[in-house]
């Protein structure tokens, strides 16, 4: 027993001393190949924030060989099943024919898990191959796939639209990446059309794979307003239809400042936005600064129909604390400048009284009202003296469906003298054509007009002070009724559309076109007929120098640009200050007995220059100077007029 006991001794010790060899020879490959595990843990989707970085950290073991450099033969991608292999590998700086190495390695995994199909189960084993290479195997496990999406809490935006950003993940493994990317443009979606409040407030999924958007718009629970003394509250709150219980929105807010701003009764509007104990609904407070409203004007100028005047007015724009305007003023010209002989030389005297009521049963409709006097040389009726006294109201309602477009109706009475300013010289005139005199108690004829005047109006200019983009247009008719004689009794409809092109930076071309004529009645006064000639008309001749008539078209082509260096100036007058070259043309229809005595040419093309500066309160003032480019008649001038305008006549 001892014996044998000795020999199973004998025997161990002889393997031992064999196998220590054996293992050491072993560790030299003497075995063949042997497989290096590299394995790499990543923090998993649900412990990271959204939108954060994941943070990797790597075991090696510890029988991995690293001593010398192994080149990499090839990269075997497993456990993807819906994500495509080339895509994993393009995310993949280590390449075929690369150092092998455990950081390059570790920077991989990080990027393959960075694409956001997988979860952090993955590993990479890279094998050792007999000819010194080394294959990487990637083992991957891709998240739960994507199988449908609820939507909560969107009532502002439609769940097509929210939903239009997140169906590109439906059927693909959860991408907290992608998904994050989503939600930022959900909120973007929500920013651009002025619901900057609104977020994502959650973001869940089930266990079959549905993914739980819930999103907080941000609503209104109260609207404050302060630092209005003399305006009432109900003034400012009638103008903001922005309301509690509402979506904010930035954009409908702007609208409500700028519709307060408007007014003229406030310096400075602005809005604060609070929340309140719960954190996704908000207290808007509005903060007006009140201005001096009251205001008493002394001015004076030069315009072609008033000639040079001074001008006297007394307005306030916050009448009463109701942001309505009431105002008086006076003109008093020397008359018609140019050297008219059909114009009689006297005082122009005006006077007016308006009151502008700017909400009028809703915020989109106002009520101007005014009554006046003129008295004037008649530029319509040669050598004549024309008064005028009357009352008129305009209900202007801007259009929901369209900002854009505003509709109005006017209704007016007017009483219009027409008298004799030189009876010798007209007896003169009449007699040379051979026109019986009687003809002339039809051209002073005036009367009582009770006028019904419906119109629409659109406008999409970008600037009314220096307009370089955008359309004008107006569309008009005019029914005057004569109260006294029906059978003066008439309507005139009359159009325009002006079109603004931008040219460079600063520069603009503008093309317009204006038509109107007599619709019905045998018997309208030549007073009220249509004139061209003069400013806002055809330009480069007299007050009604190509004729007047019962219908005209015309058309005009104008280029503006800043007078250079002006332009750069700190000052807004010179700033808005514009160099124009332009050409009109125009057409008188069925002329009056004037445009014969006066042989005016009915039609009339002209060229010229001219300054357009932009005055608060007044508008755009055009110094026109303009030379015919066809004939003039004998009571023109070949070498052209100057015309001064003030404001933008829209019929």
């Amino acid at each position: 027993m001892n014996s044998l006991n000795k020999l199973y001794i004998s025997l161990i010790a002889l393997l031992l001393v064999i196998m220590c060899p054996l293992q050491s020879a072993a560790k030299g490959n003497f075995w063949g190949d042997t497989v290096d595990y590299d394995i790499h843990e990543v923090q998993s989707p649900a412990a990271m924030e959204a939108g954060g970085t994941p943070v990797t950290s790597g075991s090696v073991s510890t029988n991995s060989i690293d001593k010398d450099k192994r080149v990499l033969k090839n990269i075997e991608i497993y456990g993807n099943n819906v994500i495509d292999t080339s895509v994993i590998l393009d995310k993949m700086k280590m390449q075929s024919g690369d150092v092998y190495t455990r950081n390059a390695v570790q920077a991989d995994l990080k990027a393959i898990y960075e694409l956001g199909f997988f979860s952090e189960k993955m590993k990479a084993i890279p094998v050792n191959n007999s000819d010194g290479t080394v294959t990487l195997k990637i083992m991957l496990e891709e998240n739960a796939p994507v199988t449908d999406f609820t939507i909560e809490g969107n009532t502002v935006v439609s769940t097509d639209e929210v939903l239009s950003y997140l169906m590109p993940m439906k059927g693909k493994p959860q991408n907290i990446a992608e998904i994050n990317e989503a939600i930022a443009k959900i909120q973007e979606c929500y920013s651009s059309k002025g619901y900057i409040l609104a977020r994502i407030d959650s973001v869940s999924d089930d266990p079959d794979g549905t993914v739980n958007i819930s999103i907080k718009e941000g609503l209104i629970d109260k609207i404050m307003i302060a630092g209005n003394e003399k305006t009432k509250d109900y003034v400012i709150e009638r103008n903001i239809l922005t309301e509690p219980g509402m979506v904010y929105n930035e954009n409908l807010l702007k609208q409500d400042l700028v519709r307060l701003y408007a007014t003229q009764a406030f310096k400075d509007v602005t809005r604060e936005i609070e929340p309140t104990e719960n954190p996704d609904i908000y207290n808007i407070t509005i903060n007006v600064e009140e201005q001096r409203t009251a205001s008493i004007s002394v001015g004076g100028g030069v315009d072609s129909v008033t000639g040079v005047f001074g001008s006297v007015g007394i307005a306030d724009n916050n009448f009463l604390g109701r942001a309505e305007r009431i105002s008086l003023n006076g003109i008093a010209g020397t008359g018609v400048i140019l050297n008219d002989s059909s114009i009689k030389r006297r005082m122009n005297l005006q006077a007016e009284l308006s009151y502008f009521k700017p909400y009028f049963y809703n915020a989109d409709t106002s009520l101007m009202s005014k009554v006046f006097y003129r008295d004037f040389g008649s530029y319509q009726v040669p050598l004549a003296i024309e008064r005028r006294v009357g009352a008129e109201s305009t209900i202007a309602h801007r259009m929901k469906s369209n900002p854009h477009v505003t509709s109005t109706f006017t209704l007016g009475i007017e009483n219009i003298d027409v008298s004799e300013g030189d009876k010798g010289k007209i007896t003169t005139m009449y007699s040379r054509y051979n026109i019986p005199i009687s003809e002339r108690a039809k051209q002073l004829e005036g009367g009582l007009f009770l006028s019904l005047s419906p119109a629409v109006l659109y406008d999409t200019r970008d600037n009314a002070t220096v307009t370089r983009k955008g359309t004008m247009a107006s569309l008009r008719f005019d029914e005057e009724v004569g109260v006294i004689d029906f059978d003066k009794t008439h309507g005139k409809l009359t159009g325009m559309v002006k079109q603004y092109i931008p040219v460079g930076k600063k520069s603009s071309l503008s093309f317009t076109a204006k038509g109107g004529g007599k619709i019905h009645g045998d018997n309208m006064p030549e007073v009220m007929a249509y004139r061209l000639g003069g400013p806002y008309t055809v330009r480069g001749f007299k007050m009604s120098g190509v004729g007047t008539g019962d219908a005209f078209i015309m058309g005009s082509a104008e280029f503006a640009t800043p007078i250079p260096f002006l332009d750069r100036t700190r000052i807004n007058f010179l700033n808005n200050l514009r160099f124009t070259v332009w050409a009109d043309a125009g057409k008188i229809f069925n002329p009056s007995i004037t445009d014969k005595i006066y042989d005016r040419p009915l039609y009339a093309v002209s060229a010229g220059v001219g300054l357009k500066l932009y005055i608060p309160g007044m508008g755009p003032l055009s110094i026109d100077y303009g030379i015919p480019l066809t004939n003039p008649g004998d009571n023109g001038n070949r070498n052209g007029y100057f015309t001064f305008g003030v404001g933008d006549i829209m019929y």
